[in-house]
């Protein structure tokens, strides 16, 4: 049994297409569930689940209520919800292709040893036209991830985006769930929760797979390309590399300052390189990114 994991809060101009594209795939209803966490939304939310629950009688959805506000708590009520042996993690705004679940249960069984795995993840951007600051270091900003046409492991630092992720329930089980001081919080733009889970997994040396084929277009809204944006989606990834580092001890929090200082000399090197090109936007948006990663990162914070 597959079961699908979405988290939604206040998406109800996408969040029954995202089950639609579901319900209409190209697989049999009885192999998969549907397990949709509201994290209190306050908006027609509810009555789209419902008015897809009714459209769809077929589908085996469980709808759910997480009163604790943060979608790190949605994951975990997700995860403890779900019947299903392989747990996959859809965004409430993002719409798979048709083929989507026969390719991930024909790659699962390919690969037995894969504990976790993401796909690529397009944007769709609202207003047909990507940002001009977007290339390929700043891709990742706007939830988007394509490491090519080919089956390959993700090695390093380098880990699956959560608008399109999954991990087999054991990996779950010997890893521990999300952690629920990272993710973000209604519009509070915390983040590290997957990497930090994602860090676990590599721990334990378990193998986590890219499957191209196993792809989703994610809605990207104007208001997620704006400078003011970026500004607190930076602030947010500092604070929360803070709170991921101080968990694991002083001696990572060091390295990760360490860490900072070289992302500042790279971030230095491609504003120059896009200097020459003419392309001040690119260049200047990293440098504005880095600095507010670096403010969160340094940012004294009372409770942890």
């Amino acid at each position: 049994m597959l079961s699908i994991i979405i988290c939604t809060y206040n998406r109800e101009p996408y969040i029954f297409n995202t089950l639609s594209r579901i319900a209409n795939n190209d697989f049999p209803a009885e192999q998969y569930e549907i397990v949709l966490v509201n994290n209190n939304s306050t908006d027609t939310t509810e009555e789209e689940c419902n008015r897809f629950s009714r459209q769809y009688p077929q589908v085996n959805f469980r709808y759910f209520i997480e009163s604790a506000q943060g979608l790190s708590f949605a994951r975990n009520r997700g995860i403890k919800e779900a019947t299903g042996e392989i747990l996959l993690f859809l965004d409430d705004d993002s719409f798979i292709k048709e083929k989507y679940l026969a390719h991930l249960v024909h790659q699962l069984e390919k690969h037995p040893d894969a504990m976790a795995f993401g796909g690529k993840i397009t944007p769709l951007f609202e207003t047909g036209i990507a940002p001009k600051w977007l290339c390929k270091w700043t891709y990742s900003w706007v939830s988007a991830i394509n490491k090519g046409n080919q089956v390959v492991l993700f090695t390093g630092k380098s880990y699956p985006i959560g608008a399109n992720m999954g991990f087999r329930k054991e990996c779950i089980q010997e890893c521990g769930d999300f952690n629920t001081q990272l993710g973000r919080t209604k519009k509070n733009l915390l983040a590290g929760e997957e990497k930090d889970l994602f860090h676990r997994v590599k721990e334990k040396n378990y193998k986590i797979y890219y499957f191209p084929d196993i792809e989703v277009e994610h809605v990207i809204p104007p208001t997620r390309t704006t400078k003011e944006y970026i500004i607190k989606m930076g602030k947010g990834v500092g604070i929360s590399e803070q709170l991921r580092c101080r968990k694991l001890g002083k001696q990572a929090l060091y390295v990760r300052y360490f860490s900072e200082i070289i992302k500042w000399g790279v971030s230095l090197l491609l504003w120059f390189y896009y200097g020459i090109q003419g392309k001040f936007l690119i260049g200047n948006m990293l440098i504005l990114f880095r600095w507010h990663v670096s403010k969160g990162l340094l940012e004294k914070i009372s409770t942890f």
